[in-house]
């Protein structure tokens, strides 16, 4: 029965696509991971760098708004200076007495239009557009605008903070605002609260409001701001448009990356086809010479058996006719002459050697007796002990002793004749020669069958001449391998482990 093909062709074709394809899918998805990490990252710089510019320019206006209040508090510090070395004395330490003495509102002190005209002439032309001045209650005593006189202010934190002797600006927008030279419209203004302080004493005694101007200052501060967002927009649109050129090169090396990976792995996968290719035919000749060499062992085998067959004949026939006349003969003798002569006994002698050569004829005949190369069933018994017989003419076997423990009604087996009697001589022939090279002289092959489930077992065993069994046949012997074909020709299994061979064979339903 021919071994089954070794299909590496096809199991390299399958294997090697799908490994070629797993390879090819996992770059390719590598590929578009590192493709999306990249482009995550650019829109993380980009967001992060347009927070920061955005933050770089709140604070650059929120700093120049800042500067322009310092600046401006710094003025209206001085300028509240310049009101009290100026007009203070003069005029409002009077009113602030006026009004603690009086209970009569401030708007009806009698000095107040020379207060005023007093004042508007110090502020003419400047960006002052209001001046009002608080006493320490938080009162309105003069304020530039008539009708704000008498209000109290007491509750206005500016005002609080300038009482204390600190001084408090804030940047306002008013959409109609009376100044010293009318009502004006859409005005940023810088509002201080300003503490005035009693020359000598140190203690504050009053707080000046003053009112300037900033809207062309704040006008340009916001221009510039806007300059800057429209800078910081184009540099984010012209980072954009830089993100999205390096993200299409990068998606282009990636697709190139893929593509010469896949240049590189075509040839190889081409290669390694053509190699497997080779391989395979190299596997298949070798299968062939195998088969071949597996059919001329046949063949020689069955010519072998033939042979055997044939000299068994010839033996038979050759030996047979004139054993025969010879036993007749010494029958016939043995007739006529008395018990206990010379003659007698050579007369018995030869009836005695007449019976052992008919004996191994026989023996010889049983041997050749059930031959086929086809499969049939099997009395395994008999077999074994034929070929036994067979063997204890070969001298290889002087040594040694056969011990046969075959089963009662043992089921006959499923094989091929020819096949099992091969494998039987082989076996029997590696125990013999490992008991020799073992220096076991006198030992015995052990040889027993018995039913083993659905199979008949068929157990070899060397023992020595104090009945110890040796180890068995080594793995490497050649015959080992050519039973194992036979065995598996026949459905059967060989087991070589241990101290024993074990053939298995199928069984036929009840005993031959």
């Amino acid at each position: 029965m021919p071994a089954q093909r070794f299909r590496l062709m096809q199991y390299f074709t399958v294997t090697s696509f799908v490994a070629f394809a797993a390879v090819g899918a996992a770059l390719y998805f590598l590929e578009r991971s590192e493709v999306s990490f990249f482009e995550s990252v650019q829109r993380e710089q980009a967001a992060f760098l347009a927070t920061a510019q955005a933050g770089l320019a709140r604070d650059q206006s929120d700093a120049a708004h800042a500067n322009l209040l310092a600046v401006y508090e710094a003025g209206h510090l001085s300028l509240a200076g310049l009101f009290a070395n100026a007009l203070w004395r003069r005029d409002f330490e009077p009113l602030l007495a006026w009004t603690r003495r009086s209970a009569a509102p401030p708007a009806s002190y009698p000095g107040l239009d020379a207060v005023d005209a007093h004042v508007f002439a110090l502020m003419k032309g400047s960006t002052v557009f209001k001046i009002k001045v608080y006493d320490s209650r938080g009162m309105t005593v003069y304020s530039s605008e008539r009708s704000q006189v008498g209000e109290s202010k007491a509750d206005n934190r500016g005002w609080q903070e300038a009482i204390k002797g600190r001084p408090a600006s804030e940047i306002v927008h008013r959409d109609r605002f009376s100044t010293f030279e009318g009502m004006v419209e859409n005005r940023d203004l810088i509002q201080s609260y300003v503490p005035v302080r009693s020359p000598g004493s140190g203690r504050v005694a009053g707080v000046f409001e003053i009112y300037s101007d900033v809207t062309p200052f704040l006008a340009q501060i916001n221009r510039a701001a806007e300059r800057t967002a429209q800078i910081t927009a184009a540099n984010q649109a012209g980072l954009e448009t830089a993100a999205r050129e390096d993200a299409r090169k990068v998606q282009a090396n990636a697709r190139n990356l893929i593509l010469g990976v896949g240049a590189m792995l075509a040839p190889l996968y081409v290669s390694l086809l053509v190699l497997v290719r080779i391989g395979q035919r190299i596997i298949d000749e070798q299968a062939r010479a195998r088969e071949q060499a597996a059919q001329r062992e046949r063949e020689w085998h069955r010519e072998k058996m033939a042979a055997l067959a044939a000299m068994a004949a010839n033996v038979s026939h050759e030996v047979g006719n004139p054993l025969a006349v010879i036993s007749g003969l010494s029958q016939e003798l043995a007739r006529g002459q008395a018990p206990g002569t010379a003659a007698a006994e050579q007369t018995r002698m030869i009836l005695e050697q007449v019976g052992r050569i008919a004996g191994m004829t026989r023996q010889i005949t049983a041997f050749t007796d059930g031959r086929g190369d086809q499969p049939a069933a099997l009395d395994v018994n008999w077999m074994i002990r034929s070929v036994c017989d067979f063997l204890g003419f070969d001298r290889r076997f002087a040594g040694v002793r056969f011990d046969l423990r075959l089963a009662d009604e043992l089921p006959a087996g499923f094989g091929i004749p020819d096949y099992l009697h091969e494998v039987l001589m082989s076996l029997l022939l590696a125990c013999a020669e490992a008991c020799a090279k073992r220096g076991a002289t006198g030992g015995r092959l052990v040889v027993e069958t018995a039913a083993a489930g659905a199979e008949v077992a068929i157990r070899i065993a060397m023992q020595d001449d104090r009945g110890a069994e040796l180890d068995g046949v080594p793995a490497a012997d050649t015959r080992m391998e050519a039973a194992r074909r036979r065995i598996e020709a026949m459905h059967g299994r060989l087991v070589a482990g241990g101290r024993r061979l074990e053939i298995m064979l199928a069984i036929l339903p009840g005993p031959l």
